[in-house]
């Protein structure tokens, strides 16, 4: 009889989905090969919040994370290997490149380690990837731009940190949209890497040579440094895309009561590492069936509904979203569909 009831026991779990490992004694790692701007400072600081109380509710025995000194991928490959060494059970990535880290990603899985990539994602088959379609979030910032012109005009694109998965997709969503309008020209392109004031520079550099800019197309964390610098430079205001950041809606909150000013808004919730962080979990957990693939939405802000969120977003800070346990449930669950 004892043997019976063991047996349905079993069968109910099975049934309901309910995992059959545990992984209280599981040690997850998070290497990250970036700090250096607001989102990336968003980014680490939910991911603490949530891990940490992971930790204490004895959901994992360890999150740990690791940030590299530069953002060179030899650097993030050999912190890898380290954290192989180290003996953590899964690997959180915000990845340096989609395929240069490919070979060191290679020998964790075969080590039987779990590898999540997010944001800066790894296409490492073994790999598990939760992402943004940013391809489309670069292709909206036109559809935008020929709503608010569309009588087309020049743009000026500030592009993101060089070599990752992020800037690439971004790029080639602009240029796929600028292919479908053909009244746009991206007349010049700089590197922002998503940092207000990398960007301000950036800009500045190349104001002087450009011919009048209709709008500016960005990646997130470069508008408020893109408004700076042409308010500088005396040059009359574009159409500037935002990326969800505190200080880039406020200057929009300015702008649009001072003379109506209108744009658009979209990035990728810094929370998003904490999601990475519940899929990692949930594949410890014997959930071996999730998609290697997980797409999630990105974050958007409109002319009509930005101000209602500006109060709830930390001075120098990003909108975004902390992700629990349920929600990674649901994500693969959505995404096996």
């Amino acid at each position: 009889m004892k043997k019976l009831f063991v047996l349905g026991a079993l069968a109910a779990m099975l049934a309901s989905g309910t995992a059959l490992a545990d992984t209280s004694g599981k040690k997850i790692a998070f290497s990250n090969n970036y700090a250096g701007n607001s989102w990336r400072q968003s980014m680490l600081k939910s991911y603490d919040v949530v891990t940490k109380k992971a930790v204490a509710d004895g959901v994992v025995a360890a999150a740990d994370v690791f940030t590299t000194a530069d953002q060179e991928v030899p650097t993030q490959a050999a912190q890898i290997q380290n954290l192989i060494l180290q003996g953590y059970d899964a690997i959180v990535i915000n990845a340096a490149s989609p395929t240069a880290l490919n070979g060191a990603i290679k020998q964790a899985c075969d080590a039987g380690i779990v590898v999540v990539s997010f944001d800066g994602i790894v296409d490492e088959p073994c790999a598990y990837r939760v992402v943004v379609d940013y391809v489309d979030m670069g292709k909206q910032q036109i559809e935008q731009m020929a709503k608010f012109h569309p009588e087309g005009g020049n743009l000026l694109e500030i592009r993101g940190l060089a070599g990752t998965s992020i800037d690439d997709a971004i790029h080639k969503g602009l240029e796929e949209g600028v292919a479908a309008h053909s009244q746009f020209k991206i007349v010049n392109s700089v590197t922002g890497n998503w940092d207000q004031t990398t960007a301000q520079k950036a800009v500045a550099t190349v104001l002087p040579s450009l011919p009048d800019i209709v709008g500016v197309v960005t990646q997130g964390g470069d508008g408020y440094g893109a408004a700076q610098a042409f308010a500088a430079a005396g040059k009359p205001r574009p159409t500037i895309i935002m990326g969800n950041r505190q200080d880039e809606l406020q200057w929009w909150k300015e702008q649009k009561e001072k003379d109506g000013y209108t744009t658009w808004s979209a990035s990728i919730a810094p929370g998003v590492s904490t999601l990475a962080f519940w899929v990692a979990q949930q594949v410890l957990d014997g959930k071996t069936d999730t998609p290697h693939d997980l797409t999630v939405p990105y974050l958007v802000f409109t002319q009509d509904d930005f101000e209602a969120a500006l109060p709830n977003i930390p001075k120098g800070g990003v909108a975004s979203h902390e992700y629990t346990q349920e929600d990674a449930i649901a994500a693969i669950k959505e995404n096996m569909k």
